[in-house]
């Protein structure tokens, strides 16, 4: 087995090691490129109003995402039913009420299912709630030997006790250091969290998950417009939303979507599509998420569209190693989520995600903000290492590498405190 894991990471980093040597991490070496106008519209109107951005600007920009970069759903795709697999109002010693939740969708003879884990303080009633996806299964995020362990595929991780792609006890807790429950919890807030490999399975195959429901005859793959994984969890993101309206101890009106990584280029779209979501959160979300793309710094449209061809729509390659035609940037996806809060956040040595372009698509995209009357990211310098901006639209860059820490914790929460209580 780990000749084969060997034999494997080598064949990536041949097959990498170009792209990677290439790959730009000087400032000095960012090629010049035009920011393009987010209240500008494609045929060169000025919008100065929230009307023309909410009726004109708005629209064309989120179609143009959804045709060329994330894709479109190819059908809606509703609840079929929900099922309370277990729950109990004395979780974590008593300091949580659980409830773990499974949803089912149905279509074209197959079905779905994906379990939404759910902790709230026990003695607030419709407490706010911060909803993301994991990487390894709900067990991971706690050590609460409660919580179910996932049948779904898995990548394999040997320190995870993850072979063959099956999902363990051996991993449970792993990954609580993302998580920081308690002090959640503590805060006041709720957490709900799903393994995002139940929704679709990170691979390069479109045989399962979420998008064999929707296929017409015949049809074994997105086409090129329609939707990759990014969107597809983004998707079971917005269905969990339509599951907090029907469960009277949610309030469906204080969600707050959360992502890393990739994660949170699926957190940014969902709530860029889906208005309902009170806050988006982007953590280390890199190309494709929060950073501008024609800088062309760490990770690029090429290399990602390379590396991950599911993520994102087939059109998105159009503009592999040519982002300067593209005739948008990340920048206008932040803009979409207006005037509601937005959160961006880097890490130091994250160099892969770039900061600096993380940062400016966050002060770009406050030109939208500013027609709400709202404050975003007013400098173009960047803010030093663990010394937060924390407005309407807010930024920090912490000491440190691609994680999700305390840190960055202690700060969406005294962000959200501003505006969600």
């Amino acid at each position: 087995m780990k000749l084969l894991a060997c034999l494997i990471c080598s064949f990536f980093i041949l097959c990498l090691s170009p792209m990677l040597s290439q790959t730009n991490y000087d400032e000095n070496k960012v090629p010049p490129f035009e920011v393009p106008d987010p209240l500008l519209t494609f045929n060169g109107k000025k919008i100065e109003s929230v009307k023309k951005w909410e009726n004109t600007r708005r629209p064309e920009l989120l179609h143009f995402f959804e045709s060329n970069v994330y894709g479109k759903l190819p059908k809606s795709l509703k609840i079929d039913s929900y099922t309370i697999l277990e729950q109990d109002n004395n979780a974590l010693n008593g300091k949580a009420k659980r409830k773990q939740v499974e949803l089912t969708f149905k279509n074209n003879n197959k079905t779905l299912r994906y379990t939404i884990l759910i902790y709230l303080p026990k003695h607030i009633v419709k407490a706010p709630i911060f909803l993301g996806y994991n990487f390894y299964g709900n067990h991971t995020i706690t050590e609460d030997k409660a919580v179910l362990i996932s049948t779904a595929w898995a990548n394999n991780n040997e320190s995870f006790g993850i072979e063959n792609n099956t999902l363990t006890k051996e991993s449970r807790g792993k990954r609580a250091h993302r998580w920081a429950v308690e002090k959640i919890l503590d805060a006041g807030y709720g957490l709900a969290t799903i393994y995002y490999g139940e929704v679709d399975p990170d691979k390069n195959d479109f045989s399962d998950g979420v998008h064999h429901l929707m296929y017409q005859q015949n049809q074994n793959k997105p086409n090129p417009e329609e939707w990759g994984s990014i969107a597809a969890w983004s998707w079971g993101m917005v269905r969990a939303l339509d599951y907090f309206e029907k469960d009277p101890d949610l309030d469906a009106s204080k969600v707050i979507a959360f992502g890393h990584s990739r994660l949170g280029k699926t957190s940014l779209w969902a709530g860029a599509t889906d208005t309902r979501f009170a806050g988006v959160i982007s953590n280390d979300s890199g190309c494709g998420g929060a950073a501008l793309s024609k800088r062309k710094f760490g990770e690029t449209v090429g290399s990602i569209n390379s590396s991950f061809p599911h993520w994102f729509c087939d059109n998105f390659n159009q503009y592999s190693n040519n982002e300067e035609a593209l005739p948008v940037d990340q920048h206008q996806l932040l803009a979409l989520i207006a005037p509601r809060p937005l959160y961006v956040a880097s890490a130091e040595e994250d160099q892969w995600a770039d900061p600096r372009g993380e940062f400016l698509a966050a002060h770009y995209a406050s030109q939208v903000y500013h027609l709400y009357g709202k404050k975003g990211i007013e400098s173009m310098e960047m803010p030093k290492a663990n010394e937060p901006i924390h407005n309407t639209v807010s930024y920090h860059i912490r000491t440190g590498k691609h994680d999700v820490t305390d840190y960055d914790w202690k700060n969406y929460i005294e962000w959200a405190n501003s505006f969600v209580k």
